[in-house]
């Protein structure tokens, strides 16, 4: 993929050749096709930092891909499961199981209402999908319970760019004067948690207000909100 410039694409167009080796992971709006990764929307094509492609466009529903983070809400608890919404066609299941350090005895209690950072594990258009709070690997690695802080909806195309390569200007901003968790779901969400309720605001308002600036806008724009947060205490 070319990178520094937007680069706008169309149905059936290559973004990419498939290396001779090693794993490529493609999200939403790409498939592998001829020795290429091409294009089945139209939209701009994005990378995230673990290398996963899609194309990023302006759909207005979350239409669930196999490796997305995404952030969801318990709406029932059952025996062996948790059905929670993540905003798809469909409520997604996570199994209770599917948590680091669960078993048959110690199973993590979640209830209605309560929010989660998960992977989605399975994904069809015509049925319910699942997901996981572990890794690859086994491990947490970041994914389960969210708790505290705040829950944002963002827009998918807001919270992919979050994920993207390089770190978005105005994460990097914010963590040169804050202190802040921040967790984004490719399902358009974002979780916020900080020491002051007044920090999550800001941070949630700069974040929101960043998506269409420069690099250099953003910072002028992280600069202004946490002076005049700072002007609030001194007085």
């Amino acid at each position: 993929m070319s990178s520094g410039k937007l680069q706008v694409v169309g149905p059936g167009d290559a973004i990419a050749d498939l290396p001779d080796t090693g794993e490529v992971r493609v999200g939403a709006g790409v498939i592998a096709a001829d020795r290429l990764l091409r294009t089945v929307r139209a939209g701009v094509p994005r990378q995230t930092k673990n290398r996963k492609i899609w194309t990023e466009g302006r759909s207005k529903r979350y239409a669930p891909c196999v490796g997305d983070n995404v952030i969801g809400t318990v709406i029932e608890r059952r025996s062996d499961d948790f059905v929670v919404d993540i905003g798809g066609p469909f409520a997604a299941v996570l199994n209770t199981l599917a948590f680091e350090g669960a078993t048959r005895r110690n199973r993590p209690k979640l209830v209605e209402g309560d929010l989660v950072y998960a992977r989605v594990v399975f994904a069809h258009k015509d049925t319910d999908t699942e997901l996981t709070c572990l890794e690859v690997t086994g491990k947490a690695g970041g994914f389960g319970p969210l708790k505290g802080g705040m829950s944002i909806n963002c827009g998918s195309a807001l919270s992919r760019r979050l994920l993207a390569v390089p770190p978005a200007p105005v994460l990097t901003a914010l963590g040169e004067t804050l202190k802040y968790e921040i967790a984004v779901g490719q399902n358009g969400r974002m979780w916020i948690d900080a020491p002051r309720s007044a920090s999550v605001v800001l941070i949630a308002n700069a974040i929101e207000r960043s998506e269409f600036l420069r690099e250099d806008q953003t910072r002028l724009l992280v600069q202004k909100l946490t002076s005049h947060m700072d002007r609030l205490d001194d007085g």
